[in-house]
């Protein structure tokens, strides 16, 4: 799930330090592993029939993309880091299926890929800017996955941002035009962009999420971009590449 500032800092600050003690892992017991089928096979969507090679996945938690990623890419290396050690716990019901698994901070290794997973991890980063710059030259394409927590109906509620700020621990938020953005001024080409349907297909949609479903369709019926940026109940997934 998260990576810490991988060697950018030498103290990790509170909010990293929740990855690190058992914080995070008591408030997420199960690491949000039923939803890595449905993480993966948006990684596959968004791929297209590419070939992804060398595929890496930082902040990997408990490892059921890329487990569910085997699946589709049989023979292709497929490797995993997160910095939590609690994160390791899940790892062996993985066993047989030739994936790598780390412990640590990506960035003290010297290894490159052709392809960095990068999903749902920016909002937990302290620096974002400074974790894409430092990511920008280990993989050939990055592909990366986006909550899009802020909305103009989370904003004037608040406690959305608030619930995931405390329990999954975003500290980010992001819009669909805040995270392109980000990318572009980090010097990343966005290639492909889609929203995955999370407020209709996602597996843990909260009951809430759920009773909003129908005005969401009716809304995003006329603007799906507007109806987002209203009400909220989206994902984005991101392919980019450095410039």
């Amino acid at each position: 799930m998260f990576i810490s500032q991988l060697g950018l800092v030498n103290q990790m600050s509170l909010t990293e330090q929740r990855y690190q003690n058992s914080d995070y892992l008591e408030h997420n017991p199960t690491w949000d592993i039923e939803d890595s089928p449905w993480k993966a096979s948006h990684v596959v969507r968004i791929l297209n029939g590419m070939e992804p090679g060398r595929v890496c996945e930082v902040g990997c938690g408990a490892g059921g993309v890329l487990a569910s990623l085997r699946q589709h890419y049989p023979l292709n290396p497929l490797d995993g880091y997160d910095i939590s050690p609690h994160a390791e716990s899940f790892w062996s019901q993985h066993d047989g299926l030739n994936i790598n698994f780390y412990v640590g901070d990506f960035l003290q290794g010297r290894d490159n890929f052709d392809t960095i997973l990068l999903l749902d991890v920016l909002e937990h980063v302290a620096d974002p800017h400074a974790f894409l710059n430092a990511l920008k030259g280990r993989a050939d394409q990055f592909i990366i996955h986006f909550p899009l927590d802020l909305s103009a109906a989370s904003v004037l509620r608040e406690s959305p941002l608030l619930y995931v700020r405390r329990k999954v621990g975003h500290i980010h938020y992001f819009t669909r035009g805040l995270a392109l953005e980000l990318l572009e001024e980090n010097g990343f080409e966005v290639i492909n962009s889609v929203y995955t349907g999370a407020a209709f297909n996602a597996p843990q949609a909260a009951l809430r999420t759920r009773l909003a479903q129908l005005p969401r369709r009716f809304v995003y019926a006329m603007n799906k971009d507007v109806g987002v940026r209203l009400l909220g109940g989206e994902t984005l997934m991101v392919l980019a590449r450095p410039r």
